[in-house]
């Protein structure tokens, strides 16, 4: 078993290398623990770095209002931590780390050369100069009969070895992207104590639609730019968002729909289906849209004609052919109402492991203001093990960081009662 007292300081175990669980300890260091943090993976942060592929989006610059408003009915859980690790704090802190942030045109927060290797390598830097010792390849099985943490670790006698912890911080996310280290097989562990927990299910998600095969074969991976959509649910509740989505083999998915895509899944659990209705000329009048394909076609195809006189061409000409009877395109006035305002039927949500979040998890009835498990004393949950989602666009990564900064701060108001 590791000697957890070696140099007198209390010993806190961290167990999950996300932003959250590294986040919590970096507190517990500065505030005079000793820290262990360990992960099943070779090397911390790997969601993370996916995630910042396509440029690492931090966090989002606008008002607070509308910030907080993005997480919905967990509002009111993680308003207070954000309010003391928020959009301004985020960017001080990265700031300090030499990495210097932009706004960018939508709002949303970068770093300048766009990023997280370079972030995540100063961070890891800074937190192994502070003392912080990283365990990789630890599996966390729980606990055994005398307290200790148990992980399974290749080379451990038997392949199992025994931690004695003061305090425990978990950042054990939710469950997509599992190849990246989120499975979620801790929900066993924490049930078999009585710990409330959620299901998990996918959450900034693309959809199914069942597409013709000569749809599916023409259009798979082209993008639909400048649209809008609009979903209403079963209760008369509208949303409505403008962006672009891609089309998929399966359906459709990409920012515009990840931003729907917690009412529309809701929707198709409550009531088994659900349906967008696309703008694919949000700039164009219902009128305007129908004088011009009045005009005479002459010998033109309708598929010329459309992308003569309004600009409707490949993947929105095709979402035409496809949900429309072909006796409509002669109606200039039914035609542009469909252009205005297409109905896609969408059939279920894309698994849980394609999701780029997840909703479900430890419920917040689980825990102290804290974020201490009630179930289980000197236990502290952050990140998005937690029951709570958001949009992309810098919420979730936000969150992450606010909720570990407080589970950090929780474990050590524990250690030092």
């Amino acid at each position: 078993m590791l000697n957890s007292t070696a140099d007198g300081k209390p010993f806190a175990a961290v167990i999950g290398g996300g932003p959250a669980g590294l986040m919590a300890a970096e507190v517990l260091i500065q505030g005079g623990a000793r820290v262990g943090l360990f992960d099943a993976m070779p090397s911390v942060g790997r969601k993370f770095l996916v995630a910042g592929k396509g440029g690492l989006n931090l966090t989002h610059s606008e008002t607070r209002e509308a910030f907080m408003a993005r997480y919905g009915t967990r509002r009111g859980q993680l308003e207070a931590l954000i309010d003391q690790f928020g959009p301004e704090q985020l960017r001080k802190w990265a700031y300090d780390l030499g990495i210097q942030t932009f706004v960018g045109t939508s709002g949303r927060v970068f770093p300048l050369d766009m990023k997280a290797a370079p972030l995540l390598y100063a961070w890891r830097q800074r937190l192994t100069a502070s003392g912080l010792t990283f365990y990789m390849r630890h599996k966390w099985l729980g606990w055994n009969d005398q307290g200790c943490l148990r992980f399974e670790t290749p080379g451990a006698a038997g392949g199992e070895i025994a931690i004695r912890a003061q305090v425990v911080v978990l950042g054990l996310g939710g469950a997509s992207w599992p190849q990246l280290g989120s499975t979620g097989a801790w929900t066993e562990i924490l049930a078999a104590r009585g710990v409330g927990l959620a299901p998990f299910k996918p959450s900034n998600c693309g959809f199914d639609v069942h597409w013709t095969d000569h749809f599916r074969e023409k259009f798979n991976g082209q993008p639909l730019k400048s649209v809008s959509v609009t979903f209403t649910n079963a209760q008369g509740s509208t949303l409505k968002r403008q962006g672009e989505f891609i089309v998929t083999p399966n359906g459709i998915e990409g920012s515009l729909i990840y931003a729907l895509s917690a009412p529309i899944r809701d929707e198709i659990e409550n009531t088994g289906s659900a349906s967008i209705h696309l703008d694919m000329a949000p700039d164009w009048s219902h009128e305007r849209l129908a004088d011009r394909l009045s005009h005479p076609r002459g010998s033109r195809s309708i598929s010329s004609h459309l992308e003569k006189a309004v600009g409707i061409k490949s993947v929105k000409a095709g979402l035409l052919w496809e949900f429309l009877p072909r006796s409509l395109f002669e109606d200039p006035h039914k035609l542009a109402a469909a252009i205005k305002n297409l109905r896609v039927p969408l059939v279920a949500p894309r698994p849980l492991e394609e999701a780029i979040s997840s909703a479900g998890g430890v419920t917040f009835e689980s825990l102290e203001k804290n974020l201490m498990l009630r179930a289980t004393p000197g236990v502290f949950c952050a990140g998005e093990m937690l029951d709570w989602e958001a949009p992309t666009g810098g919420y979730l990564i936000t969150a992450c960081f606010a909720t570990g900064r407080a589970a950090g701060l929780g474990a050590l108001d524990w250690l030092f009662r």
